[in-house]
């Protein structure tokens, strides 16, 4: 007896209509010169991580890129338009299109990671809008459906936030005497079936199948939609034995309904990361009643999670008043490890920014926590840098062309309907700010605090004056404040409302031994050596100066956490993405004060003591002194790029549990 399942072909094209950038114009952008941040290193990040190799064999190079998102962006609204009838203008839109591009150019704003790498592609055109998306959440009531849907979205790069809903109720462990067969298609859709089959035979008195993994591609084979290369069979072979077992050990009463959800789900991950191409990032939320919850990263007592449990940040939710008296005991476990983080839905579910009421029904998170979702629901950010704007105007108008493109990505579908039907009513969007800990250090609180007042208002009106000419809904929600990850770096700016660990740094990238990038580097004399962590791999060090803007080391926690109330009040709709930095021996038993006094008017929260205990090899950031930051500088030439050829940007991308790109 066997089952086989349906392969999920995209004949279709989603996207029909397509916009292009004049000729002219294109070659106007071709002449202009870039300019990356923190000297050669954001140019580096970029060829490693976003460019793409063009339809005729070349490599992009950033005009290449800013082009294609463009020609992306405008060709998702233009094929709405002309789908549902909307007057399409070509050119106004030509004209809107080229001013749009050229600040992108300029890095005034741009879109997240996931849209420089796959905005403009036949990918998208294909297969919907899931892999621009940043982040979705999803409820685990239906645990099966939950898992399914998890890996499905952590494969397409979107990092997700689950909570521990399901009640294991009338689960039994299935007849494994007769198992049906069951080959796995070597797709997407494939894989994530195979996890619902299996955890329906325990939740749903399925068949109990014997899945053959014969047609997935064998380890280092090229993934042609996505990127990157296949992992072949083992992690998801690997994945089906942990569930399993999880699921055995619930049926004996060994681990509860609690434990059961977080290992299968963070085992989903670690299967997803195993993959090489896409880092994995979940976030769990829980009860802060729930021992077992609270207890999942205790490592002494549950030693078996550590290879699954660094899948996910822990955050516990505040859904009442009487919530808040629990802090005193959050914050112990706080000192301890530095979790669990802090969600207060009652703020929420009640507010907009912070005393403007605005019913939302999300009751879940992403994995940063800059964006609270309903279950299925996804979001989609766009990125501001004040630091690349010459004048207030400027930043204005970045402000209103990130806002143009989520509101734009909004338009389009994904390929699940359960996550389309609440996309259609939410088009909930975030519009984040990189370099707050820059603004505010530069021109003090009272003007940034002028700037977004002003700035949410102009987003409002811009995405509401968008809604009403593709005749959708307004966004519920239209800002948020971002941890930014490596589109920071691109700029040369502090990430979010963060401030800089070190003013000056040595900052590490790693760089596969085939790459034509790790020869371009070493010909330029930038410092290498052996990765120590994996093989195959060089590890290259970056000088960096990151200006005059306080070590986060000099900012009291106490001041951070003022910060983030004046971006949740002024700015953010959504939330706002922190951590917190506390020193232990000063401010560690200052905590449940912090805590009692803030929580109240955030919506999200996490800490970490400062720390230079764990250190290790090759950290990613280490600071130096200024003297050897120049000694440094000097040593390594222009890097040159013009001939660099044959990397499709497979290595590392979008989403890490501290950042959302």
């Amino acid at each position: 007896m066997s089952r086989k399942n349906k392969e999920n072909i995209h004949s279709k094209k989603v996207v029909k209509e397509r916009f292009l950038l004049e000729k002219e114009f294109c070659n106007e952008l071709f002449a202009k010169k870039e300019k990356f941040g923190f000297g050669g290193f954001g140019e580096a990040v970029y060829y490693r991580t976003y460019s793409r190799i063009k339809a005729d064999g070349s490599q992009e190079h950033w005009a290449d890129t800013v082009i294609r998102v463009i020609n992306g962006v405008l060709s998702i609204r233009k094929d709405h338009y002309l789908s549902n009838a909307l007057v399409w203008d070509e050119v106004k839109w030509q004209d809107y299109a080229q001013k749009l591009a050229l600040s992108m150019f300029d890095m005034q704003w741009l879109p997240p990671g996931r849209g420089l790498w796959i905005m403009g592609t036949e990918y998208i055109y294909e297969r919907g809008s899931a892999a621009l998306n940043n982040c979705g959440a999803v409820d685990t009531t239906d645990l099966s459906l939950a898992a399914e849907w998890t890996m499905d979205m952590l494969m397409c790069g979107v990092g997700v936030g689950f909570n521990t809903a399901w009640q294991g109720d009338s689960v039994a462990i299935p007849n494994k005497t007769d198992p049906v067969s069951y080959i796995i298609p070597d797709t997407r859709e494939g894989w994530a079936e195979s996890v619902k089959l299996l955890i329906e035979s325990y939740t749903k008195k399925a068949p109990w199948f014997s899945f053959d993994y014969s047609l997935i591609r064998p380890e280092g084979s090229p993934i042609h939609g996505f990127g990157g290369t296949a992992s072949g069979p083992a992690p998801l072979q690997a994945l089906h034995h942990r569930i399993e077992n999880y699921l055995d050990d619930y049926c004996h009463g060994n681990i509860d309904s609690t434990r059961c959800v977080a290992d299968i789900m963070n085992a989903i991950g670690v299967c997803v990361v195993a993959g090489n191409v896409r880092r994995s990032a979940e976030i769990a939320l829980g009860s802060v009643d729930d021992t077992s919850f609270l207890e999942l990263k205790d490592y002494r007592k549950n030693p078996e999670r550590a290879e699954i449990g660094w899948v996910s940040n822990n955050t516990v939710i505040l859904t009442k008043t009487e919530d808040l008296e629990k802090l005193p005991v959050i914050a112990a476990h706080i000192r301890e490890n530095g979790e669990p983080g802090i969600m207060n839905l009652i703020n929420v579910q009640k507010y907009a920014r912070y005393s403007e009421e605005s019913k939302d029904y999300a009751s879940l998170a992403n994995p940063c926590s800059e964006i609270a979702l309903e279950s299925f629901e996804l979001c989609n950010l766009a990125e501001v840098f004040p630091s690349r704007c010459v004048n207030e105007d400027d930043f204005y108008q970045a402000l209103e062309y990130a806002t143009f493109y989520a509101s734009t990505v909004s338009l389009l579908m994904t390929h699940r309907p359960e996550t389309n039907a609440v996309i259609s009513r939410n088009r909930r969007i975030g519009v984040s700010i990189s370099g707050i800990a820059e603004m505010i250090d530069r021109d003090g609180t009272a003007d940034l605090t002028s700037r977004l007042k002003r700035g949410y208002s102009l987003v409002r009106s811009v995405n509401q004056a968008l809604a009403e000419e593709a005749d959708i809904p307004v966004s519920i929600r239209v800002t948020t404040v971002k941890p930014s990850g490596t589109i920071s770096q691109l700029v040369g700016c502090s990430s979010g409302m963060h401030f800089p660990t070190f003013q000056y740094a040595i900052r590490r990238i790693r760089v596969g031994n085939t790459s034509p990038i790790c020869h371009i580097l070493k010909a330029a004399g930038v410092p290498y050596e052996e990765d120590h962590y994996s093989t195959h791999t060089t590890v290259f060090e970056f000088p960096i100066y990151q200006g005059q803007t306080r070590e986060a080391r000099d900012v009291p926690a106490e001041e951070q956490f003022s910060l983030l109330a004046l971006l949740q009040r002024e700015w953010s709709d959504n939330m706002v993405s922190c951590t917190i930095y506390f020193d232990p021996p000063k401010e560690g038993m200052q905590i449940e004060h912090m805590l009692s006094k803030f929580v109240p008017v955030i919506k999200s929260v996490s800490m970490l003591p400062h720390s230079d205990t764990g250190a290790y090899i090759q950290m990613p950031y280490e600071g130096i002194s200024k003297e050897q930051y120049e000694v440094r500088i000097s040593s390594i030439s222009n890097i040159d790029w013009s001939h660099f050829s044959g990397s499709d940007g497979i290595e590392s991308r979008f989403c890490t549990n501290e950042s959302c790109d």
